[in-house]
């Protein structure tokens, strides 16, 4: 039983070591890889930065053409509502006067 008591605590005093060592190791590489991480983010930053004008000019030009596709179709929309819509007034007034 003495054996055990004065034993223990130096196999638990030995593990907390080997624990603290492998938390060290770990918090050294995970610094590394952040740091590696941080290059990569910069990279890519740099590179998005140099290609944002040419999303922002597709998106101007898009922009342009919904606007003119739009006006397009709603006068085509308009010229249709006016040829078909008179047959449909005069044929309302026609049952109407009926």
């Amino acid at each position: 039983m003495d054996f055990l008591l004065q034993f223990l605590p130096i196999i638990i005093y030995i593990l907390l070591i080997i624990i603290i060592i492998v938390g060290i190791i770990l918090g050294i590489k995970l610094i590394i890889t952040i740091d590696k991480v941080e290059k990569v983010i910069d990279e890519v930053n740099e590179k998005f930065e140099r290609v944002a004008p040419i999303f922002d000019v597709v998106g101007v030009v898009s922009d342009k053409v919904t606007g003119v596709v739009n006006t397009v179709i709603g006068n085509v929309e308009h010229l249709f509502f006016n040829i078909f819509g008179r047959k449909k007034k005069k044929e309302m007034e026609e049952i109407e006067d009926e």
